[in-house]
């Protein structure tokens, strides 16, 4: 009995998670985020980095469930949800998981960059590395055809 309750519990929590992490201010700040980390890295500020991993960490369940999520930013979110739920992962040579693994060593240079405070290779690495990986999330929402749901939808009739 107790791991079937282990097990519905863990669906409820990570379809919570994946409920308000849909909301587009959760994926439009989480884009947003990454500058400010790289900023906060560049200039040695260490209450901003602390604060930028802290919403990095709380951002998928700071937000409420969205009402719809037929905007681009849900869609990206549950795009990524039903590409993982499909077993592709998110790292392989195959495109467009070839994108992450490209961001590799893009986030590797933006991170030398900023502790060496290298304003232009800060710059274009933080550029890179945004760029991959919407790229990628562009691609999963292109591969999964996922539409999101329109305020007169059931919650889960178009997810």
């Amino acid at each position: 009995m107790g791991s079937t309750t282990r097990g519905s519990l863990r669906s409820r929590l990570e379809a919570t998670f994946w409920e308000r992490h849909a909301n587009p201010w959760s994926g439009g700040t989480r884009i947003l985020v990454y500058p400010v980390l790289m900023y906060a890295i560049y200039k040695r500020n260490r209450r901003l980095f602390a604060a930028t991993v802290a919403f990095i960490a709380v951002n998928p369940v700071l937000f409420p469930r969205p009402e719809r999520t037929d905007n681009y930013l849900s869609r990206i979110v549950l795009a990524e949800r039903e590409w993982l739920d499909e077993g592709n992962g998110t790292m392989s040579l195959d495109y467009p998981n070839v994108l992450n693994v490209l961001n590799i060593p893009v986030t590797v240079y933006a991170f030398a960059s900023a502790i060496r405070r290298k304003p232009v290779g800060t710059v274009l690495g933080t550029l890179g590395v945004m760029v991959l990986k919407l790229w990628w999330t562009d691609a999963i929402v292109k591969e999964t055809g996922v539409t999101g749901r329109g305020p007169d939808e059931e919650p889960n009739s178009a997810e």
